[in-house]
């Protein structure tokens, strides 16, 4: 068919190969000439996917959703990318939209070498098309990705540029908001007690609190199986309902959840730069411990959130309020060896020293056969988590004078950060390692 029929008597021949060039946008009525003269719908001429397509479409960017949030990260990776192959670039939103959600996922999985390259080719397109993608969150994801993987410098720019563009917006509240804070604290952009990082991290806790929550994981699976169930019927429209419902009644843990690690990790700041506002570290990190003491699959963060109010416990010269939170964390980890547990017998070791014990204490040497058990060898890329431990462990170590131990706390703390060459034999000073 030429332009000029396809033009027919209602349209000119020039106005067809505008619209076909991409230089013009037919209105409805236009369009619905041309798809009836096409032989196709309106939707496929505009979108490049039929109707029936694209609400399964839509429906399985929920359930993949749902996976990534409930489920598997994994197979949620590999259900975006399923969604992308199908989709092609037939409709440039529902693929670019799968893309985001498989970097989100493969980052949930642990896999940040892949979703940084996700995330970037995102940002790009997002800049060339900003119809298509929000930049925004991109490089919030970014600033997080490069955080673990270890690049703080471009993470903490990162950072900077989305809180530059959500300082303009005014915006404190929502998932941006709550994760840009999260993201502040992890790069150390809030360090500083008069910084605006730091005025914004305590007005999104201020404006957001740390709200009370109820686990509502077994309405949300029962939810997204009667999703399924509808779906398996061919009722499409009800599946993207119910999967909707399901999506939406997890928001408020999500975000609470988010919140609680930000009062937690506020708390910590708090106390090293301290702040004369120790009773709100107290409240802060008593709320984040809630929070995640309501969620079974949250026990590590419980953990450590108990093992964050200790030190604030700690810094406010509770020495019972610490040991006891210390101990709290100890038994909520059932015994595992972690760095988390690790750091909760530091805590008692503080105790311990700061009621006058002499030698070194028995929490002393569990924190590094805790530490030892926890790591088994070298890291095989740096975590800056397990340097810190590593580092505060020398540091109790050379208060009680015993030298050989601290030089090995030393060196394990450089190996954790990725200095392992030419280290053996070298004696270090802790300012080195922080």
């Amino acid at each position: 068919m030429s332009q000029a029929q396809l033009a027919g008597p209602d349209l000119s021949d020039s106005y067809v190969s505008l619209i076909e060039s991409g230089k013009r946008t037919p209105t409805p009525v236009v369009a619905r000439l041309l798809a009836e003269r096409l032989g196709c719908t309106t939707e496929f001429l505009l979108r490049g996917i039929e109707p029936r397509q694209r609400i399964d479409t839509e429906l399985g960017l929920r359930h993949a959703e749902l996976e990534l949030l409930h489920g598997s990260p994994s197979a949620a990776a590999e259900r975006f990318g399923e969604i992308v192959k199908a989709v092609g670039e037939e409709n440039v939103m529902l693929a670019a939209h799968a893309r985001l959600g498989r970097a989100r996922a493969l980052e949930a999985e642990g896999r940040i070498g892949p979703a940084v390259e996700a995330f970037e080719r995102l940002r790009r397109e997002a800049a060339a098309h900003p119809e298509r993608l929000a930049d925004l969150p991109l490089t919030v994801a970014l600033s997080r990705c490069y955080q673990v993987a270890g690049d703080t410098r471009r993470a903490r720019d990162l950072a900077a540029q989305a809180f530059s563009q959500v300082d303009r917006l005014v915006l404190t509240q929502g998932e941006i908001a709550v994760d840009l804070a999260a993201a502040l604290l992890q790069t150390g952009a809030a360090q500083e007690p008069g910084s605006p990082n730091t005025a914004y991290i305590r007005t999104v806790l201020a404006v957001n609190g740390v709200p009370a929550v109820v686990d509502r994981t077994a309405e949300i699976h029962a939810l997204w199986q009667a999703s399924l169930t509808a779906a398996g019927d061919e009722d499409s429209a009800l599946a993207v309902h119910l999967a909707d419902e399901a999506i939406v009644t997890g928001r408020p843990a999500r975000m609470a959840c988010r919140l609680a690690f930000i009062a937690m990790e506020w708390a910590s700041v708090a106390v090293s730069l301290g702040q004369e506002s120790l009773d709100e570290a107290v409240d802060l990190a008593t709320s984040a411990s809630r929070v995640f003491a309501a969620f079974p699959e949250h026990a590590q963060e419980h953990a450590r959130s108990l093992v964050a109010l200790a030190r604030v416990h700690l810094g406010v010269g509770d020495l019972d309020g610490a040991a006891d939170r210390a101990r709290a964390a100890l038994a909520a980890l059932s015994g595992q060896g972690s760095v988390i547990a690790a750091t909760a017998q530091l805590v008692l070791t503080q105790v311990e020293f700061a009621r006058g014990q002499e030698g070194v204490p028995e929490p002393l040497t569990a924190a590094g056969e805790l530490l030892l058990s926890a790591a088994g060898s070298a890291p095989s890329s740096p975590d800056r988590e397990v340097a810190r431990v590593w580092r505060d462990l020398g540091d109790l170590y050379g208060r009680v004078g015993a030298g050989e131990e601290q030089a090995a706390a030393y060196r394990r703390a450089l190996e954790a950060a990725g200095v392992r060459d030419a280290m053996v034999g070298v004696t270090v000073d802790s300012a080195l390692v922080r």
